[in-house]
């Protein structure tokens, strides 16, 4: 005889997490659980084992506590090396991810490509599919226009999608709404770039607190402490996540990186070595194409300061 459903064991989606607690979506309505200490033993290498986005089996308790007793296989995740923690140390941003966009802002914090493409490398080495959001266009001065005009389209040139808004003015928030539509998509990057502005803009019930940039440092002042899922309208899921300033990455081999640098793999079967890292060996195919400019040198250097941060274990270097 097949085995009677436990009434007690719930199935749901991790929406928020605060590093003790999880809010989590089951058929039945939202649960506030804990985790058991097995899995902190268990998944010593991560800082938190459960992470926003993760399916997980929920066992209520008596007197309305619940316990979170299984987490379910991820398809997917977005991970950066924990701050603070030795080499190899993992922190989940979110699981089982459709999508992840980087926002950055033209102004008030000024846009930062090395922390651009440690994102993606980041992203493309777990399977994620990644996209970037250029946001704050309101701020955008004349001088402004050609730096951000080659940044855009150097990005969409080399396959991620972008999108140009204003949180403030609501320009392109129909088309990032569009974007994220029916997805579970993550956002993420620096505080004070406007994340949490333009998820109230596409999702004015969401009521995500903002704050505002410094004016003595151009940086942002972090809002969000914890990552926290909104249901979309018509389906899916937008995580908001903790502002970041850095981007350590994990799990990758100097060797691999240059897979993940799109613009690059046209080249990599013609250098002469299998293994090539494309910063001193000889007949390397990738250095041709940045001396013939069919890879640009901003691309160029910002591997190399990422493939010297590898070699050193993942710290950022020439962020």
């Amino acid at each position: 005889m097949p085995e009677e459903p436990d009434p007690d064991l719930l199935e749901g989606i991790v929406l928020r997490s605060t590093g003790s607690l999880y809010d989590v979506q089951t058929p039945e309505g939202a649960v506030r659980a804990t985790i058991r200490g097995r899995f902190r033993l268990e998944e010593s290498a991560q800082t938190n084992p459960v992470a926003v986005g993760d399916r997980v089996d929920v066992r209520r308790l008596a007197g309305g506590a619940a316990v979170i007793e299984a987490v379910h296989p991820r398809r997917n995740r977005l991970s950066r090396r924990a701050a603070g923690r030795r080499v190899g140390h993992e922190h989940i941003i979110a699981a089982n991810i459709d999508r992840a966009w980087i926002i950055q802002s033209i102004r008030m914090p000024k846009i930062n490509t090395g922390l651009i493409d440690r994102f993606l490398v980041m992203a493309g080495s777990m399977d994620v599919p990644a996209g970037l959001v250029f946001n704050k266009t309101d701020l955008m001065q004349p001088a402004d226009a050609e730096a951000v005009g080659f940044i855009t389209e150097l990005y969409a040139g080399i396959g991620y999608p972008v999108v140009l808004t204003s949180a403030l003015t609501g320009e392109g928030a129909e088309a990032l709404r569009a974007a994220v539509a029916g997805q579970v998509s993550v956002v993420s990057g620096p505080s004070g770039v406007g994340k949490s502005a333009l998820i109230n803009r596409i999702l004015p019930e969401a009521h995500v607190p903002t704050g505002a940039v410094s004016e003595a440092t151009r940086k942002g002042k972090h809002t969000t402490t914890f990552a926290t899922t909104y249901p979309l309208p018509g389906g899916g899921f937008i995580i908001d996540t903790p502002g970041i300033r850095e981007f350590g990455i994990i799990e990758l081999e100097p060797e691999e990186l240059s897979f993940y640098f799109n613009e690059f793999r046209p080249f990599l079967p013609e250098c002469r070595f299998l293994n090539c890292t494309h910063d001193h060996e000889p007949d390397c195919a990738v250095k041709a194409a940045v001396e013939e400019d069919r890879v640009t040198p901003e691309r160029y250097d910002s591997y190399l300061n990422i493939l010297a941060s590898l070699r050193m274990g993942g710290a950022d270097v020439g962020r």
